[in-house]
């Protein structure tokens, strides 16, 4: 009998340590949902500053098409990326595209002088850096979940219920200039 007790004491302690864990995995994924949410709200709101940058560029330096024609066509790929690799490598072409307009604005003296470029300069730089923000906390996110898919004995209930590691959002280890912030300093 006492053995019976002793059996049915640890069937019920594994039962209600999967359930702890399956909440837990669940509670992860949800927090890895949200971190990216922020990051989705910050991306849009730096796509949605673009164009006004753009415009406002190209009335001082109209003849610098090429430029216009690299941020339009990075920004819609970046808006249109599918998965977290894709769009992570489309932020470092947006990056890079963006930076060369700043490198145009320097050579126009009024340019860099106008309220609203001032304006949306000042915007861009606070959206780039919660953008980074948003992108550790997300990157936190997921390397707890990934952890937990992978070690023992977690890794048991993440195999059984199928949960699957997660993709971190990185920059291009190749791409040195998109390691950090657009430079919209002017001084």
């Amino acid at each position: 009998m006492t053995i019976l007790y002793i059996v049915l004491g640890a069937i019920v302690l594994v039962g209600l340590w999967a359930v702890f864990a399956y909440n837990r995995f669940v509670a992860l994924i949800q927090r890895t949902k949200e971190a990216w949410s922020d990051i989705d709200v910050q991306l849009k709101r730096r796509y949605d500053l673009i164009p006004n940058l753009v415009e406002t560029v190209k009335g001082y330096a109209t003849h610098e098409k090429d430029a216009f024609e690299s941020v339009t066509t990075a920004r819609a790929r970046a808006m249109n990326a599918g998965g977290i690799a894709e769009k992570g490598k489309a932020e470092n072409m947006l990056t890079q595209a963006l930076g060369g307009i700043f490198a145009i604005a320097e050579a126009y003296p009024d340019l860099k002088a106008n309220q609203n470029f001032l304006e949306l300069q000042r915007e861009l730089s606070d959206t780039e850096n919660k953008i980074q923000a948003a992108r550790r906390f997300y990157n936190g996110n997921v390397r707890d979940l990934n952890t937990a898919v992978q070690v023992f004995p977690s890794n048991i209930i993440a195999g059984m219920f199928r949960f699957e590691p997660k993709e971190f959002f990185e920059l291009d280890a190749d791409e040195a200039a998109a390691r950090e912030p657009v430079k919209v300093k002017f001084s």
